[in-house]
């Protein structure tokens, strides 16, 4: 049986800095983005709200989807958020219940 798998957006506050990422494991990798453990990009610009993500049967296919996102330009990412979540609420606590 295959692991799901997600490409996933992070942002700092609505419209603010984006991220684009991949992982197998959406809750652990979230929180740790949230908790400052991952150094880089994310702890130093404070982007830490989960505002969209999608699942994948495979990781190779949420790795695909996340170099094509990463390709787009911003408003087409800004669009591909608010399609699904116009209020730019994080979703991390969705996705922990």
């Amino acid at each position: 049986m295959d692991k799901s798998s997600y490409a996933y957006i992070l942002a700092s506050r609505p419209y603010g800095t984006l991220y684009i990422g991949v992982t197998s494991d959406l809750i652990r990798r979230v929180w740790q983005h949230k908790e400052g453990f991952v150094a880089g990009f994310t702890k130093k610009y404070k982007v830490k709200h989960l505002v969209w993500y999608e699942v994948h049967s495979e990781i190779i296919s949420a790795i695909t989807r996340e170099k094509q996102i990463k390709e787009w330009p911003r408003d087409w990412k800004i669009n591909l958020i608010q399609s699904t979540n116009p209020a730019w609420r994080d979703l991390y606590e969705e996705v922990t219940a």
